[in-house]
């Protein structure tokens, strides 16, 4: 199955936001287990030569899903032309945000993708089957991380061509003016509003979790789509308590 089959099933997909511009670090965390990796080209170093060479480090064994830095039509065709399994868009605050995202994703008639030669169609040889293929396996994922794309969940959920909603609790609570403070009750309330139009439609939930603990939380909520933590946290997480431990 394709990783959009498997999201649109809500099954639980664990995945980690990969930073780092290094394919080893994604070798490594696809070897680990996850079932997908979250390649950051927002807010990580991550340029489209270390998108390309980290998906073809996995392979078949771990699907990419990119974070691209902007959304818009020629980042999100470069990204897509790479053969990676989806995208996340960040900051879509309206319909027609959603709107621009899945029209830039798919290829006519559904959308207004450009046709490229480039990986994801075998750098030519595979252009007929990738084009017949590809809007039927591209995920897109929409993610809602401020106020005013709280107000238009409801609007941004139905436009057709978008497969999950992902919840962003650090810019969320920063619009809120409120940053970090994910536990604020009006961040929270904000977050129990998106999850609750989502699966009122039955789609698939995101929520990024920076602990194992809020995680579990959020699967026992019902979220499916589950980015825990990152490379660089993890990183931080073991080279603090080893340090820890021996000047103890």
């Amino acid at each position: 199955m394709t990783f959009r089959s498997r999201l649109l099933n809500c099954e639980r997909l664990l995945g980690t936001i990969i930073t780092l511009p290094v394919p080893a670090v994604a070798e490594i965390c696809a070897d680990a287990g996850f079932d997908w990796l979250f390649l950051d080209m927002e807010h990580g170093a991550l340029g489209l030569k270390d998108v390309q060479a980290m998906t073809s480090a996995v392979g078949e064994r771990c699907p990419c899903v990119v974070r691209v830095p902007i959304n818009d039509r020629m980042w999100i065709g470069k990204v897509l032309d790479l053969g990676v399994a989806g995208i996340i868009v960040p900051q879509v605050l309206t319909v027609q945000d959603a709107e621009r995202a899945v029209f830039a994703a798919k290829y006519p008639p559904q959308g207004g993708r450009g046709v490229g030669a480039w990986r994801a169609a075998r750098y030519g040889a595979n252009v007929k089957d990738y084009l017949e293929q590809a809007n039927d396996e591209a995920a897109v994922i929409i993610q809602i991380e401020h106020v005013e794309a709280v107000r238009n969940v409801e609007a941004i959920a139905a436009v057709p061509g978008v497969d999950a909603l992902m919840i962003g609790p650090s810019d969320l609570s920063g619009s809120f003016g409120k940053p970090g403070k994910y536990d604020d009750a009006d961040v929270q309330a904000a977050i129990a509003h998106v999850r609750e139009v989502g699966m009122a439609r039955k789609m698939p939930m995101s929520l990024y979790c920076t602990t194992v603990e809020r995680a579990q939380r959020a699967l026992r909520e019902g979220y499916t789509l589950m980015p825990v933590s990152a490379d660089t946290t993890m990183l931080v997480g073991a080279a603090q308590t080893m340090v820890r431990a021996l000047r103890a």
